[in-house]
């Protein structure tokens, strides 16, 4: 079985790199883009198991994003990332359909557990 595709979405370019390098060497298939319009084209295009999300971007944010993903796509996990996290923002996500909701520093063996849960719920019959 190859790794579960995850999708980045930060409009920090550093942090979306970062991220898909260190996932890439954990087994994933990553990629990034750094707007919320880059998003929704890139789910459209390819065949995402998780999309990682950060709530507050300029344009296109994570909410009006995942709203879109759970319509158009309802198999994709999405999973909102944020530095600048509210209740409210958490409950909205919620709502939404959002798997998780995830505070920035995040290390990496969290983040990688919570993706993993969530590609599997996204194709449960590729448990592991």
């Amino acid at each position: 079985m190859t790794g579960p595709r995850v999708l980045i979405v930060d409009d920090e370019a550093e942090l979306v790199s970062a991220l898909v390098e260190r996932l890439n060497l954990r087994g994933f298939r990553a990629a990034g883009v750094t707007t919320g319009a880059e998003a929704l084209t890139r789910v459209a295009a390819a065949d995402f198991d998780v999309v990682l999300l950060d709530v507050k971007m300029p344009g296109l944010g994570g909410l009006e994003v995942i709203k879109t993903i759970r319509t158009e796509h309802p198999e994709v996990q999405v999973i909102l990332l944020t530095g600048h996290g509210s209740a409210r923002d958490a409950e909205a996500g919620t709502q939404l359909g959002a798997f998780d909701y995830l505070m920035k520093p995040i290390t990496i063996t969290d983040l990688v557990r919570v993706l993993h849960a969530a590609a599997n719920q996204s194709r449960p019959e590729e448990t592991g």
